[in-house]
């Protein structure tokens, strides 16, 4: 199922947003605690992104974050991927905006393969000296 989420799953979003990000990139795990993110997530993303989750029952297993033009945060939980619910997701985002753009780091190679098999295209690559964790990044477009 999916929803639309309120200010109320906010905390549950920045779980399933660190659980999956620290299982992708275990080098950058920890980068920040448990009331960090979540201050992150009811301060600053939900201010400024529309927000949808993907629930089984009543565990949320995947969260999306986007504003005209970006997607900011796109998360699935390790246990429910490969089940279409990023997929599902994603497509909130683009049934919303022609033009998306969005970053994933250069060594998360099964972020880009999913990017890129939406119909997302690379359109350039940096260093990461101007992203908070110093990590190679890439920049994607996609357009209707």
């Amino acid at each position: 199922m999916l929803r639309q989420l309120k200010l109320e799953d906010m905390d549950a979003a920045a779980r399933v947003v660190r659980t999956a990000f620290d299982q992708a990139l275990p080098s950058l795990a920890g980068l920040h605690t448990p009331e960090e993110d979540q201050w992150f997530f009811r301060e600053r993303v939900f201010k400024t992104c529309e927000m949808w989750g993907a629930f089984d029952g009543a565990v949320m297993t995947a969260i999306i974050a986007f504003r005209e033009g970006w997607i900011d945060q796109l998360y699935v939980l390790p246990e429910a991927q490969r089940r279409g619910v990023g997929k599902d997701l994603l497509q909130v985002a683009q049934n919303a905006f022609d033009r998306l753009q969005l970053w994933t780091f250069q060594r998360n190679a099964s972020a880009r393969r999913f990017y890129e098999g939406r119909g997302f295209a690379l359109i350039r690559e940096t260093d990461g000296a101007r992203n908070e964790e110093k990590e190679p990044d890439a920049l994607y477009l996609w357009t209707r």
